[in-house]
């Protein structure tokens, strides 16, 4: 039983160490059939969590359900898409190397422990996995004084998080006896009170998840990061780790620590409110693109994280609802940045879409429906994610949540429509043209976000069967 329940973990590791001994070996051009390798492990991955069954392995130190299924499914997807967006971007900025992919395999491995820990080690393992990867490829570029920084910088902060976590795990099994997510729970609920220790210990654990997911105060690398990393790295960034650490968040807060509600909901209700209001308004001046994407990718947290605070099954499933909006939403513009390319030169400035709506109309119309679903403009998909969590908000009474969410989004929408007015009413060269594989990803993620209002029975009932899998 086991070996059964890992499989989809398993198959993707082994394939990945296959993989990593056939790149080494003196061979030329290695990094398309290794990245259309990796893409058919992701997807073979894929099909053994759809058939993966429920239960417990390794004494309950991993969960395999409903809600872990639905997580891994958009981690898989972000990170196939995310291979796919730099697989041609690599090779034109010289960076066609094997081990890129790899790495992108190995830090899906990690982020699909991560949904599954049912302990606190194997939650640290699964974070360290993906940590690790992402310290590399953040620094991917070599010679990139400006990606080595951000690599560096990641790095740097992303060791003080780990410390940060070690040390919250450390507390919570001093205090609480175990390490396992069900015997925190039990500890918890066999005593009259919490523990002032384990509240501490609570609290340096959600910093450290906090610092992956770049909420507010833990931001800080995020804008740096994003502008220095290369750009499909970005994007990578900005989509399936995200998706993983929420997930993680949700199953710690929800699962052991589900009887320190009042405790953890107010550092959520912190960090939604404050992500939401740095995220709107410090976007508002950028000029290069992808750090305005980096705060608003810190406003979109805010609004996730509304789901949480609230704490209720229809603020988790209006959570669940908006990571998977968001992640496609934000593959589909950041593909759009992966094509601002002219005479062969990578660009990152807002006036540099300037004229695409000439030049490129189909590309504009994509990024148009990207920036405002992102808004929140209805009928876009954006919309429903942001409709989901805000009634979560008013029926649980959290009016302040939604008040700050519906004026932080209506201050964000400024510059994501200043974007749309660059690209059809500012004059500019055009773009160089962009690979079938960009346009591939700009149709699927356009018609996602702009036909998700016919069909969005599915994801609710999915997102439903997690959720009560999460607090049942």
């Amino acid at each position: 039983m086991n070996w059964t329940l890992i499989l989809p973990e398993l198959v993707l590791a082994m394939a990945g160490l296959v993989i990593l001994a056939v790149g080494v070996l003196p061979k030329r051009d290695t990094d398309f059939a290794t990245g259309m390798a990796v893409l058919g492990a992701l997807l073979l991955a894929g099909v053994l969590v759809v058939a993966q069954p429920e239960g417990e392995a390794f004494l309950g130190q991993y969960v395999s359900n409903a809600f872990t299924k639905f997580m891994k499914i958009l981690v898989l997807a972000g990170g196939a898409l995310g291979l796919v967006l730099a697989m041609d971007w690599n090779r034109k900025e010289g960076l066609a190397r094997f081990e890129f992919a790899i790495l992108i395999l190995f830090s899906t491995v990690g982020m699909m422990i991560m949904v599954s820990a049912n302990d606190l080690i194997a939650l640290y393992l699964g974070l360290e996995l993906l940590s690790l990867s992402l310290y590399v490829i953040a620094a991917f570029n070599r010679d990139s004084a400006r990606s080595a920084e951000a690599g560096l910088k990641y790095f740097v902060l992303g060791a003080l998080a780990s410390g940060l976590l070690l040390y919250g795990s450390s507390l919570v099994y001093g205090f609480s006896g175990s390490t396992n997510f069900d015997g925190i729970a039990d500890a918890i609920a066999g005593s009259e009170g919490a523990p002032f220790g384990l509240v501490i210990g609570l609290v340096f654990v959600l910093a450290a998840l906090a610092f992956k997911i770049s909420a507010v105060p833990f931001h800080m690398w995020t804008p740096d990061v994003y502008e220095g990393a290369p750009t499909p790295v970005t994007a990578f960034f900005a989509t399936a780790p995200k998706v993983a650490a929420i997930a993680l968040l949700t199953r710690v807060v929800a699962g052991p620590f589900a009887e320190l509600a009042v405790e953890w909901q107010q550092v959520l209700l912190i960090a939604s409110l404050c992500s939401m209001v740095l995220g709107s308004l410090a976007a508002i001046g950028q000029r290069n693109i992808k750090r305005l994407m980096a705060y608003s990718s810190i406003g979109h947290v805010g609004y996730a994280l509304i789901g949480l605070a609230v704490g209720s099954e229809m603020g988790i499933r209006g959570l669940l609802l908006y990571m998977a909006i968001y992640l496609f939403t934000n593959v589909g513009a950041f593909a759009v940045l992966v094509a601002m390319r002219r005479d062969g030169r990578a660009l990152e400035g807002v006036d540099d879409l300037a004229g695409l709506g000439r030049t490129d109309p189909a590309m504009a119309l994509a990024m148009t429906v990207f920036m405002l679903s992102m808004a929140g403009i209805p009928p876009l998909a954006g919309f429903f994610g942001k409709l989901y969590v805000f009634l979560a908000a008013v029926q649980g009474g959290y009016w302040t949540l939604a008040v700050v969410g519906v004026l932080s989004s209506a201050v964000s929408a400024y510059y994501y429509l200043r974007v749309i007015k660059v690209m059809y009413f500012d004059s500019g060269e055009a773009l160089d043209p962009r690979p079938p594989s960009l346009s591939v990803v700009l149709a699927g993620t356009g018609l996602f976000t702009v036909f998700f209002f016919l069909f969005p029975t599915p994801f609710l009932a999915a997102a439903q069967a997690a959720v009560a899998a999460l607090v049942g």
